[in-house]
């Protein structure tokens, strides 16, 4: 198992505090594993056997636990009051209406209590008004590319970071290089989310349509779209659609944690714009699996892998106007503000630098600019602007 040190340490900080910790995330990006090195933690720290409950509500030994009901008198039914308990529910959004009994289990018994979840809708306005305050989301991602060159420390850095690129993060594949075996992964990934998370949970009755919005909004990352855009490919290639049924189905990719959605913020006016936004792919390699390897735009992929590390390092990830032109990326953390450019290269022209530079200027303050691409040279510094090689960038502790 690889050890997902960033979010066990999340999950020890908050270890008997009076919060639910729900960790989401994309399915098998290591939910399950974490719960399991998490339980590792509590037995070697003599936590006995008989006060960890763990139930994985995917496994047929819990196939009859349906609603909320039947969860509480499951759970009830292994504890005993006057001890503490640990509670750890896998996949808690299997049953219906879990977060009654989550909720009655937290007031009725001294209970340490953890859940996951592969889709959002277990965080909806229900589960936030019954358990309001009194919850923590651990919001997890595949591995990192330095959790993937961990498990290859024989490889060169620089081809362990294209065979990222191209086959993403699942920690299932951190040492795998079949294809066969790697596709039929990624494609059981894929067939696993669009039916559960997506098809069956929304009651999606036009699959093709849902897959060819799905695959158009592939083949964007790192592009600006908006309903609109998408509803008029889709309506040239004979299919009409709304702008309304566009994002509903949108909606529904992000709350199966198959893109992340990037919002446009102004930097001058300081506010957010409501039209034309950026969706990234929670893993590049389901993504190209789909699309079958054809469309891996180097520039666009390595802006999508800048992305989700700047999510895994805590950032709140925005796309920043600033006049006529775009930042990639504007990165908030407490009190810190960072800029963000990202091309494969900027080596090519003189012309070709200043485009990336040019969205810095005029920027009414003083955070840290930077411009990360492949060009690995000895230049890191345009006046005051950082420059990185993204692989040695993507490493730093």
């Amino acid at each position: 198992m690889i050890e997902r040190t960033k979010y066990l340490k999340q999950l020890i900080l908050f270890k008997d505090k009076k919060v639910i910790k729900v960790i989401t995330g994309i399915r098998r990006c290591g939910k399950s594993t974490l719960l399991l090195q998490f339980i590792k933690y509590l037995k070697d720290n003599h936590i006995e056997d008989n006060r960890i409950v763990y139930m994985n509500m995917e496994s047929a030994e819990y196939e009859r636990i349906t609603e909320s009901t039947s969860l509480y008198e499951s759970v009830s039914g292994k504890i005993a009051t006057g001890n503490h308990f640990y509670i750890i529910i896998d996949e808690v959004q299997n049953v219906k209406g879990f977060e009654k009994a989550v909720n009655s289990l937290s007031i009725d018994y001294d209970v340490d209590i953890y859940l996951t979840g592969s889709n959002a809708y277990m965080l909806s306005s229900e589960i936030a008004t019954l358990l309001s305050g009194r919850y923590v989301e651990i919001a997890m991602l595949p591995l990192t590319f330095q959790e993937y060159l961990s498990q290859w420390a024989e490889m060169d850095k620089e081809r362990a970071f294209y065979q990222y690129m191209k086959y993403g993060g699942f920690p299932f594949l951190a040492k795998e290089n079949d294809d066969s075996i790697i596709n039929n992964y990624l494609d059981s990934i894929y067939n696993t989310i669009v039916l559960k998370d997506v098809v069956k949970r929304n009651s999606v009755k036009d699959i093709t349509l849902l897959e060819n919005i799905l695959k158009t909004v592939f083949s964007s990352i790192g592009s600006l779209v908006s309903a609109n855009s998408i509803a008029k490919i889709l309506h040239n290639e004979g299919r009409k659609i709304t702008n309304e049924t566009v994002e509903k189905y949108l909606d529904m990719f992000c709350n199966a944690y198959i893109f992340r959605k990037a919002t446009r913020y102004d930097i001058k006016g300081k506010s957010y714009l409501k039209t034309l936004n950026k969706y990234y792919v929670t893993d590049l390699g389901l993504r190209n699996n789909v699309l079958g390897y054809r469309q891996i735009e180097v520039t666009h992929a390595l802006e999508n892998i800048i992305f989700l590390e700047l999510l895994n390092r805590g950032y709140k990830v925005d796309i920043g106007k600033n006049g006529n032109h775009e930042i990639d990326f504007i990165a908030r953390k407490n009190e810190i503000i960072e800029y963000y450019q990202v091309s494969f290269s900027v080596n090519a022209s003189a012309d070709t630098l200043q485009r990336e530079l040019r969205p810095f200027e005029n920027v009414p303050d003083f955070y840290r600019k930077i411009l990360i691409t492949m060009d690995k040279d000895f230049i890191s510094d345009y006046n005051g602007i950082q420059k990185y090689y993204a692989v040695d960038w993507l490493l730093e502790k």
